[in-house]
């Protein structure tokens, strides 16, 4: 079942980490749902951002539910020390893992919400056999490692090749659907159209001329324009 509206998760990569706990709040105070802390390790992905540390000062800083995106090899060392952080969520990447069952276990073993994502160029059928183990599946509309990349214009079909392979699966508790990269006030009613339901956005937001408040409210407006959410 949808949401009644997107849930909108701005990504921390965007912010000035100078003043990182007044940029969170400030996305708290414009309405943000969730806050997304992107994690990479400079080997699955080609840039090196964030630990656990900085994920517990962004849980000191806000109410809202840390959503981490663990973009790195072998995020099974990691995930104890992420939740332990304060890590609603935890999503790992399909390509990264081997034993994707145990580290999805491993995730709720440790108190968080498990996710998991694929890159541009992973199938939707490789979700197959976890896609009744997890809480969210992330859809990356760019190739992860950078901010401010350019929406991969094949993504709209895959969320909805996605939403038809759940359907034919037969998975009965539907993990929400997540997209990652290049969602602005343009792309978003068209993932939110083909299924989407929360949307990471990060350059589009701390980017803003006017402001993260006129831009959060602007992309809200922009994906309720979708029939999907309206219906």
């Amino acid at each position: 079942m949808n949401n009644p509206r997107a849930l909108i998760a701005p990504s921390i990569l965007s912010a000035d980490f100078g003043r990182l706990a007044a940029q969170v709040q400030e996305a708290e105070d414009a309405g943000a749902d969730w806050i997304h802390v992107d994690v990479m390790d400079g080997r699955f992905v080609p840039n090196l951002t964030i630990g656990p540390g900085v994920t517990a000062a962004v849980r000191q800083a806000t109410s809202l539910p840390v959503d981490v995106h663990l973009m790195i090899v072998e995020p099974e060392r990691l995930i104890p020390a992420f939740a332990g952080a304060g890590a609603h969520r935890i999503t790992v990447h399909q390509e990264t893992c081997p034993h994707l069952h145990r580290v999805v276990e491993g995730i709720r073993e440790a108190g968080a919400s498990p996710g998991v994502a694929i890159n541009p160029s992973t199938p939707v059928e490789t979700l197959r056999e976890v896609a009744g183990m997890v809480d969210l599946i992330l859809v990356m509309t760019v190739n992860p490692g950078f901010g401010g990349q350019r929406f991969i214009e094949s993504s709209v079909e895959k969320l909805l090749r996605l939403g038809a392979a759940l359907d034919a699966w037969g998975v009965r508790d539907r993990p929400l659907i997540q997209v990652d990269g290049g969602i602005d006030v343009r792309t978003a009613p068209r993932v939110v159209e083909a299924g989407a339901q929360v949307l990471v956005a990060g350059s589009a937001l701390y980017g803003a001329d006017d402001g993260l408040a006129s831009a959060m409210d602007r992309l809200q407006s922009a994906a309720s324009a979708s029939r999907r959410v309206l219906a």
